[in-house]
């Protein structure tokens, strides 16, 4: 395939699928090292409980048992906690309580699901027979999960010694001057919103396969994760031994969107065991065991408040949030709460805002990064209030934000809360996505749809979040390009994927930058004994940090690529140029491939005497700053008021991602996290009751199919950012933040229209149908 066919901007088909989906892929458990010895762990049925003894001799003596670990052991081993990465401060300034989060548990089993004991036998058989053989004696506590108990006066404390459930209190804006706003204001309008907890369901579940080698004295853990050279450098701390004893591979991931981003007890354990045993030890999550143990998203609770004026102007935001932090806390657990607030400014000129979170212990399983990651949960509450604002003043909700949006010609734009807007033309995407959502011709389409006994609802949500932040301080990247010595190309990144499709966009950039064909090109990234440096895929990063990155090495190449390119033409190096895949001179038709000149680099009669040997280039470089990728989403809905069903039947958004370096993967991209959106909106949610879980299945927790979905039309309105050399924002998160208000909007619009003053996501069958009966009977 001609390299002109795979430069930036083409829609070029993901050159990894055919591998993957010919059953071609390298996941965790397809890698066999040789007589690997199976885990299974022990977890707690309490939601809270204090572990009075636990009796493992019948399970030792069991056949095929090699070693069970209870939490004693891991004490006695000198094995560290898992640590938390994220700092907040109590109320009275102190640094937030950190629970000691050992990869079994010590003393108390504070959430159901937690690992008590770990089991090796030869094989899984045996060490689930063995596990049964097992006996824990508990005292089982008082427990308490759901979010609106947590701070309550007398819930059951999850840690003692603690005095309540506040881990921290983090608090943002200017609450005098949103005083003195909400005073002066002419209208007030005021919710609370619930945004429920869930949980990731990858298609790959969580996993783990250790490997340690006495000879050498290293431990190998292969591990479907999101970032290796994060997690190694965590690992080796927690056993207490440098970070170079530690190899971390990840080859294909079967999805993460956060969750596999945190250092998980079983990681540590499988290299625990397999350093006692002398053997490998592989742990595969079953389903259901990842439904009680993986680390889940979401769930807070928003008193929300917004200030306007007589003409509708915005004066003011007051937004309070418990946000359940769960029992123990994850590697970025206290992220997500708190560090992406700035969304609740929006596209609006909101002049003053006091904001005000507290994180809330409970026991329930940690809460982690979930795609967004605090992004979707702000912009829901702004557009939500948004849309109850319209309401209240008889408005248009789209009328609404047109005379409180940022104009164009004001960026840079310093908002209220955090963010400083680089660039954006947020009525222009709006006008786009009205346009073509057709926002005109819904009271026709209400009107056919009424006329088929089913309600219509429509909903909009101009959103903006930030990406590869945080501003100010953007993390750097790694990327090696190295050519061989018969002159094909080795692209070594340290962005890692999970499925977003790295590895053919890697593959243009060596078409645009260098002149490649994407068959000369070879992709290695996962393995941090391959790799020597990689931050990793998080936070809509890559495009801007690891293109970043690549084009300052290839930079590089060409640059080295003169010398030897001049001494081979015989002329000076100021008189080559670049081009086409080609150093050529001018006017001439001197000319010579950039393959050339690498298998040139590897023999001494062909460079200068000077010359090191060979042609690579290695770039760890940051970004000038964060971006900030936005968009409008629009949604309609129907709503069959005698079962509460609601089918999504259009869909329209309108982003702007910066330079779109892949048309395709970013319809994939915003399809994928549409879907997640829609998901929460009207179905997911993890429930307990008494402290168990009842969701602990998909045949009790909602996931969006194929079926629920419409066609989505995706319109791309590119305005490029200075703040990195391709001009990218972001896109990978940009779908699940418009989509979760977007969606509830239409729910809400629909349902208001038959006297339902509000509803709470998941808009589920059942909840949407009594919501109808309530109002009916009022």
């Amino acid at each position: 395939m001609r390299e002109l066919d795979w430069g930036i901007g083409k829609a070029v088909a993901r050159s990894e699928d055919a591998r993957l989906t010919g059953g071609l892929g390298r996941y965790t458990d397809d890698i066999d090292l040789g007589g690997a010895a199976a885990l299974y762990l022990v977890r707690s049925p309490h939601a809270a409980a204090r572990i009075l003894s636990i009796d493992t001799e019948a399970a030792r003596a069991a056949e095929g048992v090699l070693a069970v670990l209870t939490g004693v052991d891991v004490v006695a081993a000198n094995i560290g906690t898992l640590p938390s990465r994220v700092q907040r401060h109590k109320a009275n300034g102190e640094p937030n309580f950190v629970p000691p989060y050992y990869p079994l548990a010590v003393d108390v089993a504070p959430h159901s699901g937690v690992a008590v004991v770990a089991v090796v036998a030869e094989t899984l058989a045996q060490a689930k027979d063995a596990a049964e053989l097992v006996v824990v004696d508990y005292e089982v506590l008082p427990e308490v999960t759901d979010t609106a108990r947590c701070l309550d006066e007398g819930a059951p404390v999850v840690w003692d010694g603690q005095g309540d459930n506040r881990c921290f209190v983090f608090r943002l804006g200017d609450a005098a001057a949103a005083d003195d706003a909400f005073e002066r204001a002419e209208h007030v309008v005021r919710d609370r919103l619930l945004i429920t907890r869930m949980t990731t369901n990858s298609i790959e579940p969580r996993n783990a396969l250790g490997h340690y080698t006495a000879k050498d004295g290293r431990y190998a853990l292969y591990s479907s994760l999101q970032s290796p050279h994060t997690i190694q450098r965590e690992i080796a701390a927690i056993f207490r031994e440098p970070a170079n004893r530690f190899r971390v591979v990840a080859h294909d991931v079967g999805g993460s969107f956060g969750m596999k981003g945190s250092v998980y007890p079983e990681q540590v354990l499988v290299l625990w065991a397999s350093r006692l045993t002398g053997r490998p030890v592989k742990w595969v999550a079953e389903r259901s065991e990842g439904f009680l143990s993986d680390h889940q998203a979401r769930d807070n609770i928003s008193d929300v408040a917004l200030a306007l004026d007589k003409d509708g102007r915005f004066l003011a935001l007051r937004v309070e949030t418990v946000a359940n932090i769960g029992a123990y806390i994850a590697l970025n657990g206290l992220h997500s709460s708190t560090n992406n607030l700035g969304g609740l400014a929006g596209v609006y000129r909101i002049p003053a805002f006091d904001v005000a979170v507290t994180g809330a212990f409970s026991h329930t399983p940690p809460t982690c990064p979930f795609r967004g990651a605090g992004r979707p949960e702000a912009s829901y509450c702004i557009e939500r209030i948004i849309d109850l604002a319209a309401r209240e003043l008889k408005l248009d909700p789209a009328e609404l934000r047109r005379r409180n949006l940022i104009p164009a010609s004001a960026m840079p734009y310093k908002t209220g809360l955090v963010y400083t807007y680089d660039c954006g033309e947020f009525e222009t995407v709006m006008n786009r996505c009205l346009e073509a959502a057709d926002w005109a011709g819904f009271d026709a389409r209400r009107r056919d749809s009424e006329k088929r006994g089913l309600l219509r609802g429509i909903g909009i949500a101009c959103v903006i979040e930030i990406a590869g932040g945080p501003q100010g301080m953007p993390m750097e990247e790694a990327v090696e390009i190295r050519f061989d010595s018969g002159g094909s190309c080795t692209i070594v990144s340290g962005s890692h994927s999970h499925g977003q499709g790295h590895e053919t966009v890697l593959k243009q950039f060596a078409a645009q930058y260098l002149g490649l064909p994407p068959d000369q090109v070879r992709i290695v990234a996962g393995d941090t004994d391959e790799v020597a440096h990689g931050r990793g895929s998080f936070g809509s990063r890559t495009m801007m940090a690891a293109g970043t990155a690549f084009a300052t090495a290839a930079q590089r190449v060409i640059d080295r690529g003169k010398k030897v390119a001049s001494h081979l033409l015989e002329v000076g190096e100021g008189d080559v140029e670049f081009a086409g895949g080609a150093f050529a001179v001018p006017g001439t038709d001197l000319k010579i491939a950039l393959p050339e000149v690498a298998r040139a680099s590897y023999l001494p009669a062909r460079i200068p005497r000077d010359m090191d040997f060979g042609l690579d280039a290695k770039a760890v470089v940051t970004p000038r700053d964060a971006t900030f990728p936005n968009g409008c989403h629009i949604c309609e809905v129907e709503i069959d008021p005698d079962t509460g069903v609601t089918k999504l039947v259009a869909y329209t958004v309108v982003d702007d991602v910066g330079q779109v370096m892949n048309p395709l993967l970013l319809k994939g991209q915003l399809h994928g996290g549409i879907a997640q959106g829609v998901g929460q909106a009207l179905m997911e949610h993890i429930a307990y009751a008494d402290g168990q879980l009842l969701t602990g299945s998909f045949m009790d927790y909602g996931m969006p199919r194929a079926s629920h979905l419409p066609f989505f039309d995706v319109v791309s309105h590119a305005v490029p950012t200075a703040t990195n050399p391709l001009g990218a924002k972001g896109a990978g998160e940009a779908g699940t933040v418009g989509a979760l208000p977007a969606v509830m909007n239409a729910v809400a619009d629909a349902l208001y229209r038959e006297g339902v003053p509000r509803i709470d996501m998941p808009a589920t069958a059942q909840n949407v149908w009594a919501a109808l009966r309530k109002a009916r009977r009022a």
